[in-house]
């Protein structure tokens, strides 16, 4: 199904304001600043992917969101390759395709991302809850605490890459809120200043993952929202060790809620798309 450009807009506009109307870190305040449709545009930008797509990952409110478009990309016949750091990486690498970069402040940041990028050949980038690199090149969680000798440098991929890129963040100290910084003033946060093509901006990322799949179902004409069990992949990274980004905990819960919003969430999503009955 080709892209509606009018339709699929209000679509976007309406699935957008879905994914922050909690605004439990202050999303909904930030949405403003980006142009309307950046569901839709990520979307369309990986519609047309058949190649190499990597994704990029972090803590429990992102491997969900990244294995729901690994598997998403999968099945409509794309190769996508999760490129993250150790334990993670080693831990995925047993069902899923892995890159492994490493942990840590090194000097051979560029060189890591220039020789993955050559040899991946991607089509698309997505880095989704992966923390970014703030303006004094430091990592900080959402507490400002720094981070950056277990956190994997991602950024440089975005920086290098002559594909498009796409991030997903919920809290602006993630890969791609450098395309709002102006906005992340008033957040009690220390923000990333490294950009990105298209920015989704959800209450959890893992939700605007969904946001990208949503219209990935629509144009394919296969409801891929029906096929994605957030509890499931939940139990999944929780017996590798995961660890929910707000309670610190290994538990079944993305940024300290219940797995069940995210599938309330899915539910709403597939209303929007016509894949339930009013």
């Amino acid at each position: 199904m080709a892209m509606n450009d009018s339709t699929d807009l209000a679509l976007s506009r309406k699935i957008e304001d879905l994914l922050v109307a909690r605004n439990l870190r202050g999303m909904k305040t930030v949405q403003p600043h980006l142009e309307a449709g950046y569901c839709m545009r990520a979307a369309d930008i990986l519609q047309r992917c058949r190649g190499n797509i990597l994704v990029k990952t972090f803590e429990t409110d992102g491997p969900v969101g990244a294995i729901a478009l690994y598997e998403s990309f999968e099945k409509l016949g794309a190769t996508p390759t999760i490129v993250c750091g150790k334990p993670l990486s080693q831990a995925l690498s047993t069902k899923y395709r892995v890159h492994e970069i490493r942990v840590g402040n090194h000097e051979a940041r560029e060189q890591e991302a220039l020789q993955a990028l050559e040899m991946l050949q991607p089509e698309a980038i997505v880095s989704i809850e992966r923390p970014g690199q703030a303006a004094d090149g430091g990592y900080y969680n959402m507490r400002g605490e720094s981070i950056s000798e277990n956190t994997a440098c991602f950024d440089t991929f975005m920086d290098l890459s002559t594909c498009p890129t796409i991030a997903i963040g919920d809290g602006g100290n993630e890969i791609g809120m450098g395309k709002v910084v102006t906005a992340l003033d008033q957040l009690n946060i220390v923000p990333s200043v490294t950009s990105c093509d298209e920015l989704i901006v959800a209450d959890v990322s893992n939700w605007g993952a969904y946001g990208i799949i949503s219209f990935l179902s629509l144009w394919n004409e296969r409801d891929l929202l029906s096929e994605i069990e957030p509890l499931e992949i939940l139990k999944y990274i929780s017996e590798l060790g995961s660890v929910d980004g707000v309670t610190r905990v290994n538990q079944l819960t993305e940024d300290g809620l219940d797995a069940s919003e995210g599938k309330s969430l899915l539910q709403e999503l597939r209303l929007c798309c016509g894949f339930l009955a009013q």
